[in-house]
């Protein structure tokens, strides 16, 4: 992140389009700037995992699901917060070994707050140097 004094850079990868748009106005209501994407390959195929600050992910996804997509992100920056909000927790027993930290996990429904809490913390321990 390059500026310390402001909120991050998350993208948020679902199917579901009203679950995309209430975590957009939640992430938006703490000043974080909000990259939408409706599946995994959508965000790959972006360009942007450069620039984001924070991952936030489903699992359960037609096309790329979100265990590869981990895999990909984790391969390609292992030192990325990521964040899976599921309403299939059993399913991240099936995760790819990871190369970075482990995702922090919330299963659907989740608590806003908790949810934004966790977020600002991924964030600032992205590059601790730059706060």
């Amino acid at each position: 992140m390059n500026d310390p004094s402001s909120a991050g850079i998350v993208a948020v990868v679902d199917d579901d389009a009203g679950v995309l748009r209430a975590l957009a106005y939640l992430l938006e209501s703490a000043d974080h700037t909000v990259r939408l994407f409706a599946s995994a390959t959508a965000l790959v195929e972006s360009g942007c995992l450069k620039e984001i600050d924070c991952l936030l992910t489903d699992v359960d996804m037609p096309g790329m699901d979100g265990l590869e997509l981990l895999r990909r992100v984790q391969a390609a920056r292992p030192e990325l917060p990521i964040i899976v909000v599921t309403g299939y927790p059993e399913t991240m027993n099936r995760r790819p070994a990871c190369h970075g930290s482990s995702p922090r996990v919330f299963t659907k429904p989740f608590q806003g707050p908790e949810l934004l809490a966790a977020v600002s913390a991924s964030i600032r321990n992205v590059d601790p140097a730059s706060g």
